[in-house]
C-alpha cells in the first residue's frame, strides 16, 4: 500500500500542518494502514495534504526520530521493517525501564496508587476485548505501560521510554490481535496485582513473561 491510498483531508490549517501530518502517518503506521516497507513520499504527502513539502518534511522528520519511520540514503524514507533483532533490542530495552520502574514504585511506597490506575486501565481493557475492539485494546496495552513508568515521578526515566514506546507502536498490529494474544489482559492485570501486594520479584516475573510472550508471538508472525 502507498502512502497515498489512504483517505485524507483535503486541507488543512495552516499553523497545524507538519503536527496534523505527523498525527496521521503516525496513526496509519499503528493501524496498519500503512505496512512494513512503505515507502513515504514527500510529493506524494504534500499533494494528497494539499501543503508545500516543507511541513511534510518536518513531520517525517519527528517520525524519523521517534523511530517510527527510517531514512535509508539515497533510497527514501520507510516505514520500518523489523528484524528479530529489532524486536529483541526493543523488549531489551523496554525491560530494563519498566523493572527499574517497578523496583522504585514498591520501594517508594506508591504500590497501591499505582495499582489503582493501572486496574482502571485492565477494566478498560477487558471491554475492548469483550467488544473485539483491538485497536483500543493496543491503546490501552500502551497507556498501561506509559502510566507504570509515569508512577515513578521521574522524568529521565519517562524520557527514555517514550522513545522505546514509539517502536512498540510498530508491533500493535500483531500484539493485539485476538487469535495471537488471549492472554494479553490476564497479564495486565496480574502485573497490577502483584505491584498492590508490593511483591517485587513477582512482579518483575510477570513483566518478563508478558515481554517474553510479546517477543515469541512478533517473531512467529514475522516468519
Amino acid at each position: 500500500m502507498t502512502a497515498e491510498q489512504s483517505a485524507v483531508p483535503n486541507r488543512l490549517p495552516r499553523a497545524t500542518y507538519a503536527s496534523m501530518v505527523t498525527e496521521w502517518v503516525r496513526d496509519n503506521i499503528v493501524n496498519g494502514s500503512l505496512e512494513p516497507g512503505t515507502q513515504l513520499s514527500e510529493v506524494d504527502l504534500a499533494a494528497s495534504f494539499g501543503v508545500s513539502r516543507g511541513p511534510v518534511r518536518e513531520a517525517l522528520q519527528r517520525l524519523i526520530q521517534e523511530g517510527l519511520v527510517r531514512s535509508e540514503p539515497h533510497k527514501g524514507v520507510f516505514v520500518p521493517v523489523l528484524s528479530d533483532e529489532d524486536v529483541l533490542d526493543i523488549y531489551l530495552v523496554r525491560d530494563a525501564i519498566e523493572s527499574a520502574a517497578v523496583k522504585h514504585i514498591i520501594a517508594s511506597s506508591r504500590s497501591v496508587q499505582t495499582a489503582d490506575a493501572l486496574d482502571g486501565l485492565v477494566k478498560d481493557m477487558t471491554d475492548a476485548v469483550a467488544a473485539d475492539d483491538w485497536e483500543r485494546v493496543g491503546n490501552y496495552d500502551l497507556q498501561f505501560h506509559t502510566a507504570l513508568v509515569a508512577s515513578t515521578d521521574s522524568p529521565r526515566l519517562q524520557r527514555m521510554f517514550s522513545t522505546v514506546i514509539s517502536e512498540t507502536q510498530l508491533c500493535l498490529g500483531v500484539l493485539t490481535a485476538a487469535d495471537a494474544r488471549d492472554d494479553l489482559v490476564d497479564e495486565h492485570r496480574r502485573i497490577a496485582r502483584e505491584i498492590r501486594d508490593g511483591n517485587t520479584t513477582g512482579a518483575l516475573a510477570v513483566l518478563k513473561e508478558h515481554f517474553d510472550d510479546a517477543i515469541v508471538t512478533l517473531r512467529s508472525r514475522q516468519r
